[in-house]
């Protein structure tokens, strides 16, 4: 099975999930949330209601011709399909400008600074000549120099 690799960032102990639920930030986020998601849904829900109601008590009006064999009740439910992606793409894009960045700046100030790499040598052990290469920048340099070269 192959798996993602993932950084290690040592031990750390787990936030504090009720004071970071008391905090002004994370009730900003949810204010954020809440404030959009809580009136668009009911917008969306009446609006459907909307559509059945009259789908089963306004039989005429459905039936009215609006072009050709199109009639009122096809225009409507096409354009609850229309409603339910342009919702979707409004909800994303509000995330995307208003919810992601204010969660990251909370969910960093959580984590708080990840521990630097460690960059000491190990003990006992001497280096001497000119810094080696990183593997990842390029083939590793043995100091060994291959025959005919």
């Amino acid at each position: 099975m192959i798996t993602a690799p993932h950084a290690d960032r040592g031990p750390h102990d787990p936030p504090d999930y009720p004071q970071v639920q008391a905090s002004p930030e994370f009730a900003e986020l949810r204010r954020a949330h809440r404030s959009f998601a809580f009136p668009l849904t009911l917008a969306f829900v009446l609006w459907y209601l909307g559509y059945v109601l009259l789908s089963s008590y306004a039989g005429g009006f459905m039936a009215t011709k609006v072009a050709g064999h199109l009639n009122v009740a096809f225009v409507l439910g096409i354009a609850q399909f229309a409603t339910t992606f342009l919702i979707a793409w409004w909800y994303s894009r509000h995330a995307a400008t208003r919810l992601d960045p204010r969660a990251e700046a909370l969910k960093a100030r959580l984590d708080g600074p990840a521990p630097a790499p460690a960059t000491a040598p190990r003990a006992g052990a001497a280096r001497t000549g000119p810094p080696q290469a990183a593997p990842e920048d390029g083939p590793e340099q043995t100091g060994v120099q291959e025959a005919g070269a």
